[in-house]
């Protein structure tokens, strides 16, 4: 992995869904450039496609036309398979919905994808410790998910993005199901993570609070990035940069 080179570029990427006779272009020949330990977030209405580019940017959804390169390798020029197994051991997901498995532990939730990409039982279940009380469990990693709250088993699901040292860990609303409270302390540990890890984290939201706590904050209106703004340093105010620019130093 060279760090001196962005870790995304999407390059005139085109998704349309298609009912019918009916073509909806979601997204609109987009450009976007994500540099290594950048915290990106992506807000905008309702149907602008922030979810959309999440997923096409992962390699989860297929994309009608563009490019996008995690790390220098085409996302789209692989197998499904390939792209698959490029995806499991180089990204990481965090969504609203915590996707816990109700009849596991807390370690057996943060362990099950390293164990799914062949890690070896011993070091699945050290890692999956070891980043439980990174992210403040460790206290709690024999317990279902149904004895923990909202903000815990979302602070699962993100030791379980985390467990297999992802490139890039992709959040889809991480926050949209917990309270005020929750929500401030999860964005909390993304922007720790962040901060002191160097994790990268494109993060989408329609809360104008996290928004407000992100470095880089991209707005996208009908499928296409309209202002891409940055602070220069915590409580700097943001300044516009080019839409697709990358940051400068």
């Amino acid at each position: 992995m060279n760090s001196d080179l962005p870790l995304l570029v999407a390059t005139g990427v085109r998704k349309i869904y298609r009912t019918g006779s009916v073509a909806v272009t979601a997204l609109d020949d987009l450009d976007l450039v994500v540099r290594h330990g950048e915290l990106v977030g992506v807000r905008g209405p309702s149907g602008s496609g922030k979810t959309t580019l999440l997923n096409c940017l992962s390699g989860l959804d297929d994309i009608d036309g563009g490019r996008v390169e995690i790390d220098g390798h085409d996302l789209f020029a692989m197998s499904d398979a390939a792209r698959t197994e490029h995806r499991a051991r180089t990204m990481g997901f965090v969504f609203q919905s915590f996707n816990l498995i109700p009849v596991f532990s807390a370690a057996e939730n943060v362990e099950l994808p390293l164990l799914l990409v062949g890690t070896r039982p011993r070091e699945a279940r050290r890692r999956a410790l070891a980043m439980l009380d990174r992210v403040g469990l460790g206290h709690r990693v024999e317990h279902r998910p149904s004895e923990l709250s909202g903000g815990e088993q979302q602070r699962v699901t993100i030791a379980r993005a985390l467990a297999g040292r992802p490139a890039i860990v992709w959040a889809d609303e991480p926050t949209g199901n917990l309270d005020s409270a929750m929500a401030d302390q999860v964005m909390g540990l993304l922007c720790d993570l962040n901060r002191d890890d160097g994790q990268t984290i494109v993060l989408v939201t329609h809360d104008a609070a996290i928004g407000a706590r992100v470095p880089r904050l991209i707005t996208m209106r009908d499928g296409r990035l309209v202002d891409d703004l940055r602070q220069r340093a915590p409580g700097t105010a943001r300044t516009p940069h080019a839409v697709g620019d990358t940051p400068g130093g």
